[in-house]
């Protein structure tokens, strides 16, 4: 299984996406994973791809599939190349002894 992370982002590759998601719409023509919250820049995806999510208001759990290779793009992190698949979407957390959080980014 090929992991990878972007920030505050947590890409895995997938063999199947789930049936019966939703297409998430583009936000001003672009995919976007997830936004910081700090920062306001956005994980955004370049190429030929779907976003798709049970919940499109959710953005702890979305899948991408990718018919070409295409890029994950941010301001401040390195780009991220990603091969023809199927991918889940995830947000990374962090353990502390007081609670677990979610990384921000």
């Amino acid at each position: 299984m090929t992991i990878m992370r972007q920030g505050d982002v947590l890409i895995l590759q997938v063999d199947e996406i789930p049936e019966d998601l939703k297409k998430v719409p583009r936000d001003n023509g672009r995919v976007i994973l997830a936004y910081g919250e700090v920062t306001g820049y956005a994980h955004a995806v370049l190429g030929d791809v779907e976003l798709l999510a049970a919940d499109i208001a959710d953005m702890n759990e979305r899948f991408l599939r990718v018919e070409q290779e295409a890029q994950i793009v941010h301001e401040e992190h390195g780009t991220i190349t990603l091969p023809p698949g199927n991918y889940r979407i995830g947000r990374q957390v962090e353990y502390t002894p007081e609670e677990i959080r979610r990384v921000a980014d």
